[in-house]
């Protein structure tokens, strides 16, 4: 087996060392080479590469969502094709690490490499759904490029959060989960929309659903992590369904006490629930206005500033070793 490594070097729980080492494991079962990323969307190109090659059969990706989001997004350029496009691998390396721990893989990179090299002896795979975003015609937002992500978007609220933290690290912050409820407080404070929200969502044949604050797309349970503990926001997500949908129409001081003491303790069985909250199941597309433009994120990426998201949920779209 020929194989592309996709190294990280920022990755927040690995070391060079420990880099090093899982890559001489890979390479004692496998033809790899092993490239590491020098600049942001590399990860990306590199995937492309891998895509168009006629001798890559696995993609490997040693880092956190991030990158795997990039070697996806590379990966897919010219749409799915799990039949003929190299399967991907992921070696977590992140500091949440949310995709492969939905595909239930091991979270420490040492103990998950051992337990792809079985992975690939035995010759288990499965083949997954993804989320697929694109600028929604006849809007000002309709010339963005289209985008994969693996378990979760958001518009609004949470993709605030997300830019925040992302402003922290720049500025030399280490990714922490603390950081993040910082930043989740400070956003909540300055959200100028608490009580009447910007965003609706409109789909095929059913009523628009309006004035939500926060909207949160799962392509997979649970949403997110905190330390080990999953939080889900949409129980019932799953990479073999199309995408769910969770929002809220209020933000006030008693919501988000409410809400954020039902994410916290939220359980595969059930998830947020209330009359300011709203869910929606298994969604083949659908599209998020809003009346102001909002922060946009995938797969904890901040993506800019947006007013309207079309969203495609895509049916066994990649194929990955697990």
């Amino acid at each position: 087996m020929r194989a592309l490594l996709v190294v990280n070097p920022a990755a927040t729980t690995t070391s060079a060392r420990t880099r090093d080492v899982l890559i001489h494991a890979l390479a004692s079962e496998m033809k790899l080479e092993a490239v590491t990323t020098e600049y942001r969307g590399h990860a990306r190109d590199l995937g492309r590469q891998a895509a168009q090659s006629d001798d890559i059969d696995m993609v490997v990706a040693l880092g956190g969502d991030g990158t795997i989001n990039e070697v996806v997004n590379g990966l897919l350029h010219d749409g799915p094709d799990p039949e003929h496009l190299p399967g991907l691998a992921v070696v977590p390396g992140g500091s949440t690490n949310v995709f492969a721990r939905a595909l239930g893989l091991l979270n420490d990179p040492v103990e998950a490499t051992g337990a792809l090299l079985d992975a690939l002896r035995e010759g288990r795979e499965r083949t997954v759904g993804l989320g697929l975003t694109s600028g929604t015609p006849g809007t000002e937002d309709e010339a963005v490029p289209s985008r994969w992500f693996t378990f979760n978007a958001g518009l609004g609220f949470d993709a605030g959060v997300v830019g925040r933290v992302e402003q922290q690290r720049e500025r030399g912050r280490r990714s922490t989960h603390a950081l993040y409820l910082r930043q989740a407080a400070r956003q909540l404070l300055g959200e100028t929309q608490r009580r009447h929200g910007s965003i609706t969502l409109k789909r095929p044949d059913a009523d628009p659903v309006t004035d939500l604050v926060l909207s949160i797309v799962c392509n997979t349970a649970p949403w997110t992590y905190l330390g080990n503990r999953p939080v889900y926001a949409s129980p019932k997500a799953s990479f073999d369904t199309g995408l769910d949908v969770f929002g809220l129409s209020r933000l006030s001081t008693a919501s988000v006490v409410r809400y954020g003491t039902q994410l916290l303790t939220s359980s595969p069985e059930r998830g947020p629930h209330g009359k300011h909250a709203v869910s929606l199941h298994d969604l083949d597309q659908f599209t998020l206005h809003s009346k102001v433009p909002l922060p946009l994120q995938m797969d904890g990426d901040h993506l800019g500033l947006r007013t309207s998201v079309t969203f495609t949920g895509v049916r066994r779209a990649l194929r990955v070793i697990v």
